[in-house]
């Protein structure tokens, strides 16, 4: 992959316009009558979209949001003809080691915006610092639009690989969760010269079928738990999988065209995979996350880019068993993760692995910054102690 246009410098500055139509739409939204007692069984509670809209126009600033953007330097480059957006946060400290920061689906690069600071500047003045590089997955927030079609999540991580080369890492860590528990590995295996370590939460060694007998006697009552968990999952939110892994520009067309839809299609996700279990979106993220994000989507109109780029652009490899990628892997599971560790040793060179079962769900840079920071480094020193 190649760079076809070098780095500039970028500011989050939305028309106003923009945001005047997106509250004229919010507030004149056509919403259906609730089916039902109006709870969570069927969808989002009409009453829980009514509640959050009327947030969204009265007490949710856009603005608040780009100013703390603004504490990020930004860039654009062009990448193979497509525009990558990034956020590149130098440490103050010269033995800073650089880490690549990769997101999932319905998350974005805003995801990182507390943990980024936790690593680049930490309080303990003995602990490990990073140089800190979060790029928007290509068809997500500023990285569209989506040029052509093929960005299969090996060459999403290749142009990530070519964006660390041009940056001028000769090494440097990758860490993901959700679809970036892809990217990640994948930077591994076509980057091993340069990409030292893999760090990913939840998303390695899921089990995706039912444990026999000896599978069940090994398991632990956690690592049962999350079978079964994986079982309802597949019985009761895969269709959401299904849809945008077929009809992608179905959802787009939807979404761009209905903020609220885009928030309801993106609110289920947020409250199903944070912890504690089905706790209400006030909760563990709060009203603000939740809105900044769906406004990220609605503005950028990257509802069927990302779903085509996490779900359709590899349907077909589902399944498939990559090769093993020669760096050592670290891994931290919250409470809501799935991971099984003897199940991630078959796929990685697993040298780390946090269980933490009572506590933090989907969303770890959000839930749990300070925890997925500490457990960075503690890997990290664990590579560093066996060499």
């Amino acid at each position: 992959m190649t760079i076809t246009k070098p780095p500039v410098p970028f500011t989050v500055d939305v028309p106003q316009s923009d945001l005047d139509d997106l509250a004229r739409r919010v507030r004149d939204a056509r919403l259906p009558e609730p089916l039902g007692d109006d709870d969570w069984s069927t969808g989002v509670p009409i009453s829980v979209l009514t509640s959050l809209a009327a947030t969204w126009v009265d007490d949710f600033s856009w603005r608040d949001i780009e100013t703390q953007l603004a504490s990020f330097p930004q860039f654009l480059v062009e990448i193979d003809g497509q525009r990558i957006h990034y956020l590149h946060v130098r440490s103050s400290r010269a033995d800073a080691t650089p880490v690549l920061l990769c997101h999932g689906w319905p998350g974005s690069y805003l995801e990182f915006l507390d943990f980024v600071p936790m690593l680049t500047e930490p309080d303990d003045a003995d602990s490990r610092a990073f140089d800190v590089v979060v790029p928007s997955v290509p068809g997500f927030a500023f990285s569209t639009p989506l040029t052509g079609d093929g960005w299969s999540t090996d060459r999403v991580a290749g142009a990530f690989v070519e964006l660390m080369s041009h940056l001028g890492y000769d090494s440097y860590v990758a860490q993901g969760g959700d679809y970036g528990a892809g990217v990640a590995p994948a930077m591994g295996r076509l980057d091993p010269d340069h990409c030292t370590a893999i760090h990913v939460n939840g998303s390695i060694g899921a089990p995706f079928q039912e444990p026999d007998e000896d599978e069940q006697k090994r398991c632990t009552e956690v690592e049962l738990d999350r079978y079964r968990r994986v079982g309802e999952f597949m019985q009761s939110e895969f269709g959401y999988i299904s849809i945008q892994s077929t009809r992608p520009q179905l959802i787009g067309a939807a979404m761009t065209d209905s903020p609220v839809g885009q928030l309801a299609w993106m609110l289920d996700k947020f409250r199903a995979w944070t912890y504690p279990f089905d706790a209400e979106p006030d909760g563990p993220l709060g009203r603000n996350r939740i809105l900044a994000h769906v406004t990220l989507y609605w503005l950028t109109r990257c509802a069927g880019s990302a779903a085509y780029i996490v779900y359709a652009a590899d349907a077909g490899a589902w399944g498939d068993q990559p090769q093993k990628p020669s760096q050592p892997v670290g891994a931290i599971m919250f409470a809501h993760d799935i991971g099984i560790r003897h199940l991630a040793e078959q796929e990685f060179d697993v040298v780390h692995w946090t269980e933490l079962p009572d506590h933090g769900g989907h969303f770890a840079a959000m839930e749990n910054p300070a925890e997925l920071a500490v457990d960075l480094r503690k890997f990290l020193d664990v590579i560093d102690a066996s060499r």
